[in-house]
């Protein structure tokens, strides 16, 4: 797949997104700290991507909305760890988290965006 098509195909950037996230927390230090929140943003990073595949079988358009709404929660808390990473300072230097940060608010937008979308159709 290329490059330009892979933008625009949101289970591909999702999954490269996790990939990202388990890395970026197995470069944590292996502190109480860095342990606690690496558990944590992989819990959170790794979970858009699977729930995005479950939205994309759901039953139902509210079943859908549902599972959208769990993926964005989650890309959300992701979001606030990696905030929290580089307030701490825990990955130097912390510009190393810039584009990981502008993929989640760009995640975070599609999908805003895409419930919303759904649930106007939806009365529609």
């Amino acid at each position: 797949m290329s490059k330009e098509n892979r933008e625009f195909d949101i289970e591909e950037r999702l999954i490269d997104f996790a990939v990202r996230i388990i890395r970026t927390a197995e470069s944590l230090p292996k502190s109480k700290a860095g342990s606690h929140i690496a558990g944590q943003i992989i819990r959170s990073g790794t979970s858009p991507a699977s729930n995005y595949g479950e939205a994309q079988s759901a039953e139902s358009r509210s079943d859908f909305i549902h599972k959208m709404k769990i993926a964005l929660k989650e890309l959300r808390e992701t979001r606030i760890w990696l905030l929290m990473i580089g307030r701490a300072t825990l990955i130097k230097p912390v510009s190393k988290l810039e584009s990981l940060l502008d993929e989640s608010n760009q995640l975070i937008a599609i999908f805003v965006t895409s419930i919303n979308t759904v649930k106007r159709n939806k009365t529609s």
